[in-house]
């Protein structure tokens, strides 16, 4: 039985990697993958936190996809998959302290520092056009 459900729910949460993956960002599976991306990346990195919420599918998925057709982005794209890859979240959750566990979520850190971190509260009641331009902001400000 745990098989076919973890069959079943790798199948169901396929789509909603490639979504990100599909527009160019790495997706990370461990806690080694995490640990080689963050802490080998000069410059400007964007940490998408993924999950299988409605909040992720309608607005931070989309929001990130618009953010990301800006002229001025990130160095480095990752993400990682909350409930899926749950010791590579652990591990990427470590670079985002002080804030609490919080999926999905987009974090923007350069040279290795958290410098701009959008949280699941600050997804929820904001429109992916929204998050897009609160990213494109913080690519403005902290990717030139």
């Amino acid at each position: 039985m745990s098989m076919s459900f973890e069959s079943y729910m790798k199948d169901m949460v396929q789509p909603m990697r490639d979504d990100l993956t599909r527009i160019g960002i790495t997706e990370l599976r461990t806690p080694e993958e995490v640990t080689e991306a963050l802490e080998n990346s000069k410059g400007t990195v964007l940490l998408v936190i993924n999950s299988v919420c409605g909040c992720a599918a309608g607005q931070c998925r989309p929001g990130v996809a618009r953010a990301l057709q800006n002229e001025v982005k990130p160095d480095h794209l990752f993400t990682v998959f909350a409930g899926q890859d749950k010791e590579a979240t652990a591990k990427a959750r470590e670079y985002l302290a002080p804030y609490p566990p919080s999926s999905p979520s987009i974090a923007v850190l350069k040279d290795g520092q958290l410098v701009h971190f959008i949280q699941r509260h600050q997804i929820e009641d904001r429109s992916a056009e929204m998050i897009a331009g609160d990213l494109v902001g913080a690519f403005e400000h902290y990717c030139k």
